[in-house]
């Protein structure tokens, strides 16, 4: 009988042992490495949240089943301060040590050094970059997803909607960094080809400082109709106060890193935003899931989302759809493959849409704009930008779940 018990406890005890064992294996690793400190660290925080929410989501719902096994996801946070030989040594770590399939990224001098080595052999890593930089997904990078548009098609409908203000003067006080150099100069390049001036560009660390009198008194001495600001949305509030402060009274030209939602809530003046164009408001975008998610969001996190935190979400949505469909938890190249498979991702699932993957990896959405005017923000005005006739564009109308009516408008040179 005691040899029975044994025999018993063992056929019984072991297999939910060995169960166990298995679920703490069936493990996938996603890394994250950003500025979570500093001057920047309330946008890092956004992006990581998003991360966060959506594994709590796929995880809670059951994970993802490859070749009859169960996985979840868990998430590694790295603060990297926007260092990139920090950024480097993250991605490091979370792929050697923890064998993350991908590390997400939201800096675009912190995502060129992990770039140079997330296709090395045996080493592979997907980067899943939050960059609208054009020149990161014309790498050739094969190991690489974008998760937001290039940020062209905000230069070219900021610029058009700036010029039918009457705007003619604009002076630049841009963070500094590879995405503030990209979008200066293609701003400039757009906006003297319509005729207009630039009348200085005083670039500034919107990551580092707090203090923004000098470039700004530099910039307002040359007597501009606007001023183009962008980086980070805590500091991008402060130069608009600071501007404010000196006496500007012009409008506000945002790069499309600026959430309009979080500067309004951040500023002691919202008022201040009179004469502004960015990108829309998350809370005048509404689709069927989109309520739900704020709601969401706003319990787990103690704050409101962002579009950091809603693309993020979207990308670590879109990786674990590519997971799932290549059936793989670590070929990072064929999950890499799989990506085009996810799309379309509608608003009646998820906080907003992503219609496809272009041909450098980056996600294909609307750009949605909006203005200050009187003290109160426009309705948005939501571009449809990539399709190149009329057939496309009416497949876009046909399928979106947006209650905004798209506007088709062709991007030069996309």
């Amino acid at each position: 009988m005691k040899r029975f018990a044994r025999l018993f406890v063992l056929a019984v005890v072991l297999p939910a042992l060995l169960a166990a064992a298995d679920v703490l294996a069936a493990e996938i690793v996603i890394g994250f490495s950003g500025p979570l400190s500093g001057p920047a660290g309330e946008y890092g925080q956004d992006c990581v949240n998003g991360i966060d929410m959506a594994i709590r989501e796929i995880n809670e719902s059951g994970g993802l089943v490859l070749k009859g096994r169960r996985y979840t996801f868990r998430l590694e946070r790295r603060d990297d301060r926007v260092d990139p030989k920090t950024a480097l040594g993250n991605a490091r770590e979370l792929r050697g040590t923890h064998r993350a399939i991908a590390v997400f990224n939201p800096v675009t001098q912190t995502l060129t050094p992990m770039m140079a080595v997330n296709e090395e052999r045996n080493n592979e890593f997907l980067v899943m970059a939050y960059s609208s930089v054009p020149q990161v997904s014309e790498t050739g990078n094969r190991l690489l997803v974008a998760i937001t548009v290039p940020f062209t098609t905000y230069v070219m409908t900021e610029a058009d909607v700036a010029w039918e203000k009457g705007w003619r003067r604009g002076a630049m006080v841009v963070t500094a960094g590879a995405y503030g150099e990209g979008w200066r100069k293609t701003f400039a390049d757009v906006w003297t080809k319509k005729g207009g001036i630039i009348t200085a560009d005083h670039p500034t660390n919107y990551y580092k400082k707090t203090e923004f009198a000098a470039p700004l008194a530099a910039a307002l001495g040359t007597d501009p109709d606007f001023l183009l600001i962008g980086g980070p949305s805590a500091t991008t509030a402060l130069i608009i106060e600071q501007a404010r402060a000196q006496g500007f009274e012009g409008g506000f030209v945002l790069t499309d890193q600026v959430n309009l939602d979080a500067v309004y809530q951040l500023m002691a003046k919202p008022l201040g935003l009179e004469g502004a164009i960015g990108v829309c408001m998350l809370s005048h975008i509404a689709y069927p899931a989109t309520a739900a998610f704020k709601s969401n969001y706003k319990g787990t996190y103690k704050r409101s989302p962002t579009w950091e935190s809603i693309l993020n979400y979207m990308g670590m949505y879109a990786l674990a759809g590519a997971v799932l469909i290549s059936q793989t938890a670590d070929d990072v190249r064929a999950i890499r493959a799989a990506f085009p498979k996810v799309f379309p991702m509608l608003g009646d699932r998820y906080p907003m849409e992503v219609y496809g993957l272009s041909s450098g990896g980056r996600f294909i959405v609307s750009s949605s704009l909006q203005t200050v005017r009187h003290g109160r923000v426009t309705p948005p005005t939501n571009y449809i930008w990539w399709t190149q006739t009329a057939k496309e564009f009416d497949l876009i109308k046909k399928i979106t779940k947006s209650d905004i009516p798209p506007v088709w408008k062709k991007i030069a040179g996309r």
